[in-house]
Parts: C-alpha cells; sequence; structure tokens
C-alpha cells in the first residue's frame, strides 16, 4: 500500500522515506554494489507509486487483501462516528470502504509519503506524511489507525509504530498487517516442473532485492511482539494467504514488470528468465502464491470517552 506504498512479496503499500545512496569507507567514486559486505542497506522503496505499475498493483492487492482487513475492521468494530487513519494508503479501496463504514458523522485521513492514487473526494481527507520523519496528524484523536504493508519496508519500524499509537485515543485500536516472506518464501507451492522452479527463482530474486533496500522478511511474525513493546494491549494476531487465482497472476506480472530493470543491474536475472516467466504466467501454466500476510492488532489503554467514539466535528 505507501507513506507508504504496497509489497513485492506479496506486493503492497509502504510509507518509506526516502534513502540516500550506499556508502561505505574508502569508496574512490560513486556508491558501491548495494549488496557490499558490511555496507549500509539502501533505503529507497522498491516498488516506488509513481510508476504506473503501482496502480495495477493497488488494484490486485485490493482483490486479494481487502476482504481480510474488511473482517479485521468488523471485528474491532468500525462504526458510524470513527474517526480512522489510512496509514500509508497507497490506493484508494481501503479508504473508500472505511469512509462507508464511519459514516458522514465519522472521519477518515488517509496519508501517504506519495498520495497520488488517493482521490480527495471521495469522502475521506487525504495528506502527504511521512510515517517516520513526520509526527502524528491530530495526536490522541482516532478510534482506529491502520497500516498494511507498509512497515515492512520502513528503515525505523519502532518509530513508526510510535507515531501510530500517539495518533490513538485511549481506547482505539491499531491494526498493522504485513507480509512474512521468509515463513513462506516460495512463488509456487508445488515445484513440478521447470516453469514452477523458474518462478521460484524470480521470487527469491525479488527478495534478495528487497533485502538490499532494508527490507524485514521476517517482520509479520514479529508484530503482536512489536504492538505490545508499543505499549497496547488486548493484542491478537491472525494470518493467510491466497493460493492460486487472476488476482496472483496479475499482482505477479505487475511487479516482475516493476523491478525488471533491477533485476538485470543486479545480475539476479537475465530477459530471457523474466520473458519466459511472463509467458508462463499468462499461458495460466502456474498456481502462483504469496507471503502469509500478519495481521494484528491491539488497544491503547485506557476506556474510550462516555460519549463513544468522537465524531469529524471539531476536528
Amino acid at each position: 500500500m505507501s507513506s507508504s506504498q504496497p509489497l513485492a512479496d506479496p506486493g503492497s503499500e509502504p510509507d518509506t522515506t526516502a534513502g540516500g545512496a550506499v556508502n561505505t569507507a574508502g569508496a574512490e567514486s560513486g556508491p558501491p554494489s548495494p549488496h557490499t559486505p558490511g555496507s549500509a542497506p539502501d533505503h529507497r522503496y522498491l516498488l516506488d507509486n509513481a510508476r504506473v505499475e503501482a496502480g495495477e498493483r493497488f488494484t490486485w492487492l485490493a482483490e486479494l487483501f481487502d476482504g481480510v482487513t474488511r473482517g479485521h475492521f468488523d471485528r474491532l468494530g468500525v462504526k458510524a462516528g470513527w474517526r480512522c487513519w489510512e496509514v500509508g494508503a497507497g490506493g484508494p479501496s481501503i479508504p473508500e470502504a472505511l469512509a462507508t463504514a464511519v459514516g458522514p458523522t465519522g472521519y477518515v485521513l488517509a496519508t501517504d509519503i506519495n498520495p497520488a492514487w488517493l482521490d480527495p473526494h471521495s469522502g475521506y481527507e487525504v495528506l502527504r506524511h511521512d510515517i517516520v520523519g513526520d509526527p502524528p496528524p491530530q495526536p490522541g484523536t482516532f478510534d482506529l489507525v491502520h497500516a498494511r504493508l507498509v512497515l515492512v519496508h520502513v528503515p525505523d519500524r519502532a518509530r513508526a509504530l510510535a507515531t501510530m499509537v500517539a495518533a490513538l485515543r485511549p481506547g482505539g485500536w491499531l491494526l498493522v498487517e504485513d507480509a512474512d516472506t521468509e515463513l513462506q518464501p516460495l512463488a509456487c507451492l508445488d515445484e513440478v516442473g521447470p516453469a514452477q522452479q523458474r518462478a521460484n527463482r524470480l521470487r527469491r530474486a525479488v527478495r534478495e532485492l528487497m533485502t538490499r533496500r532494508g527490507a524485514d522478511l521476517r517482520y509479520g511474525r514479529t508484530l503482536p511482539r512489536a504492538l505490545r513493546a508499543a505499549g497496547l494491549v488486548d493484542v491478537t494476531a491472525a494470518g493467510c494467504f491466497p493460493v492460486g487465482g487472476v488476482a496472483c497472476d496479475r499482482l505477479e506480472t505487475a511487479t516482475v514488470r516493476m523491478v525488471r530493470a533491477e533485476l538485470l543491474a543486479a545480475g539476479l536475472a537475465n530477459d530471457a528468465e523474466i520473458d519466459a516467466h511472463l509467458a508462463a504466467i499468462d499461458a495460466g501454466e502456474l498456481d502462483l502464491t504469496l507471503a502469509p500476510l500478519i495481521s494484528a492488532w491491539g488497544r491503547r489503554p485506557g476506556q474510550p470517552a462516555a460519549s463513544g467514539p468522537r465524531s469529524a466535528t471539531g476536528r
């Protein structure tokens, strides 16, 4: 999803800060390769939502995961009058769903480091915001703060979590959903032939690019502990991942096209491999899957105001 943007392995929408060139002591000319041993990671977001393929990724991520996310909203009791902050919104589908849920008496803020894909005329407010570098908007006022496929890409995840917690009112809920590509790293679970083997090689290559950009591919499993460390209570988590189908195929195609130049430049794949993989997807030869999406939620200590969730008035 970006202030985020989305993920490659699943594909996503995270809030990242712009990173500088990698540098190491003793370099004489230009930055070294991102995989130079001992060098700092390059924190530039791999799946830049300024690219046209980002719109395709947002569409298919919504198809794959919006039902899961909306189910968690229902579980947490999102209703008319709630104030909600969607962090690193990326595409418009979740802000629109929240705006529908909270109605005209509620308020939805959608932020992103690049909010170009958001529509400020669709019942929610849009704000350019860096979840690491900027203070929380309207601190202490939100009934729900949500981020999906954002923090896995953020270099200072603890600071980002603290910013989101600071935005909650007492009793408010934080819902964070992130992938864990180390739990299930394959593109094809059933590696029965060369096409599936190639798909898994390319998935490993994309994961390598993400690692070089500073992504934490094990972050999803740490979410319950991270939410408790951020001071939340009543922490619970669940996980899911899709296997096969048009949405997985289309997301994979958009992702591979998006990072093709980076794969070639890093020597992690060649044109023939990438073309053959994209052709196999188009031919329907692969049952593609994604890394598990781990959803974790917790509540800021304290009781909600006696009048219940505040409306948008007076914000």
